[in-house]
């Protein structure tokens, strides 16, 4: 996929949620990688720099959390 886009969530995390929210009201596709379920996927997070979630990978850009970056990234990708 060209502009994929990854959200890396565990259970009860209500960020997370929102996060996940917002992409489906956006109209984009994503993929949810389950922190909590799969060692590799924390591994991944770490790699991005993180120690936490949620973090969103847009086209290979991460962020960490739901906020104005995101945001606007999602405006962008959603004008493509």
């Amino acid at each position: 996929m060209k502009n994929q886009v990854i959200v890396y969530s565990s259970n009860d995390c209500i960020e997370c949620i929102y996060v996940k929210k917002t992409l489906e009201d956006y109209g984009i596709p994503f993929e949810v990688r389950n922190v909590s379920e799969n060692e590799d996927y924390r591994k991944e997070v770490q790699k991005y720099g993180f120690l936490g979630v949620p973090v969103t990978v847009v086209e290979g850009r991460a962020i960490k959390g739901l906020n104005h970056e995101l945001l606007e990234l999602l405006e962008d990708l959603k004008s493509k």
